[in-house]
């Protein structure tokens, strides 16, 4: 397909570029961009009769395409909470144009079969790129380290035992040495798992009136800490998943001011939902890391905006309802957020927190940067990655509508306010809204 996009707001952090101009897409690239672009030679009209589509996005933002490097596409072996064609469904649906999938799956994905399985599905749906992540250990036991070698092959980008903290310092470190030597990434979920034993809340006020068996803040912060001494000894980078604490937040913030190669992730519902919501037993609140006070809330927005914590990921994590229609200390943890994500994001943007700008930063390029990833560019000659965001498109969140079959989300029946109404892989329309396009 070749596509005209005109008349958008095109912002571009990877190239300071924020201004209302046209875009040309050819053969899945961006072919050029300026202001008042004329078809090329022989094409006219809205359907041109050599392939040429014109859109008129006027009022509209053209971004690089937001790419999620936290989620669960759970196939295979767990086809009933979400499949591979139905996660990609939802993240094209979300304004995501590539997904970084965790490994958690049946069989885990710690070796070249699961890998290659994965992307097999992928390219068949072509909905999304999606990256493998594959485990840190062998079926995420923490025992003995994957073949990395093996799954850098197949096509893996990066490596995590994601839900399952490593308990042993001495593999982490081996881990650290070993994926840096194959050009993969190590992610890591930091929790001490003596403290957050049988916890399914955070430790507070709620927790105690609940009688939630609840972990406390520190539980993440210890292998914050670790993660953080273990890359400075190396001199080798780590990633910090969904952070939620004030204290991993100041732990990072210290460690980037010294210099330690240390990146990390948040999530929007530990910048939107605090601990108090627990006290309504709704299983949907039911996450991990769990929902943090007040004060971790505003500590998770100030690393947003001083550049702490530089990506937001949705950490969609799709169950069935069986999974979540039971009491709540037996519940799956997890919302379903590819959908939810860039709405819940542009909070932020209207909370003065960050710019716009920053917020794409956040959403695609440093993504992109992080797992070192194609994308996160309209640059001439990039992959024609697209996502364009209405700002003011008013929506309402009906579970039974998600393109998710996972429908666990804490903000059914909420109006948002923006949306995706177009993404675009690879020149490709993977999803559009409204007729107005």
């Amino acid at each position: 397909m070749k596509l005209l996009l005109r008349g958008a707001r095109v912002i571009d952090p990877s190239q300071g570029l924020d201004e209302v101009l046209d875009i040309l897409i050819d053969e899945g690239k961006i072919a050029s961009f300026g202001k008042a672009l004329s078809l090329p030679s022989g094409a006219a009209g809205k359907e041109a009769g050599d392939g040429w589509q014109v859109l008129d996005l006027a009022g509209l933002i053209v971004a690089p395409g937001l790419i999620d490097i936290h989620t669960h596409l759970r196939e295979p072996g767990f086809e009933y909470k979400e499949t591979i064609a139905s996660g990609t469904a939802a993240a094209a649906a979300g304004g995501f144009t590539a997904v970084a999938c965790m490994p958690n799956t049946r069989p885990v994905n710690d070796n070249a079969t699961v890998t290659e399985f994965i992307l097999k599905k992928a390219r068949a749906c072509a909905l999304a790129r999606v990256y493998p992540v594959a485990a840190i250990s062998a079926a995420s036991e923490g025992n003995i380290l994957a073949e990395y070698g093996d799954l850098a092959e197949a096509g893996a980008v990066a490596v995590s035992d994601d839900g399952k903290p490593v308990k042993s310092s001495a593999l982490m470190r081996d881990a650290l040495e070993y994926a840096a030597s194959f050009g993969l990434k190590v992610i890591s979920h930091c929790e001490d798992p003596y403290l957050s034993r049988g916890a399914v809340v955070n430790e507070g006020f709620a927790a105690a009136e609940t009688g939630l068996a609840a972990a406390p803040s520190i539980a993440e912060d210890l292998l914050v800490a670790r993660e953080i001494i273990l890359s400075e000894y190396t001199k080798l980078p780590v990633h910090i998943a969904h952070v939620s604490t004030a204290g991993s937040v100041r732990l990072i913030r210290e460690a980037k001011s010294r210099g330690v190669p240390v990146s990390a992730e948040t999530a929007p519902h530990y910048f939107t939902l605090t601990d108090d919501l627990i006290r309504t037993f709704d299983t949907n609140y039911r996450v991990n890391p769990p929902l943090r006070g007040e004060g971790d809330l505003a500590a998770v927005k100030d690393g947003l905006r001083d550049g702490t914590i530089e990506v937001i990921a949705s950490d969609h994590a799709p169950h069935g309802i069986t999974d979540k229609e039971v009491e709540f200390q037996l519940a799956a943890s997890g919302i379903s957020g590819l959908e939810t994500s860039l709405a819940l994001s542009l909070r932020l943007v209207e909370e003065g927190i960050i710019s716009l700008s920053e917020l794409i930063n956040k959403m695609s390029v440093n993504p992109a940067r992080i797992l070192n990833l194609p994308g996160g560019t309209l640059k001439i000659g990039a992959p024609a990655d697209v996502t364009v965001i209405d700002l003011n498109r008013r929506w309402v969140v009906e579970p039974d509508r998600l393109f998710t079959k996972g429908k666990n989300t804490p903000f059914g029946r909420r109006e948002m306010k923006g949306k995706a109404v177009l993404t675009i892989l690879e020149g490709r329309i993977t999803y559009q809204m409204g007729s107005n396009l």
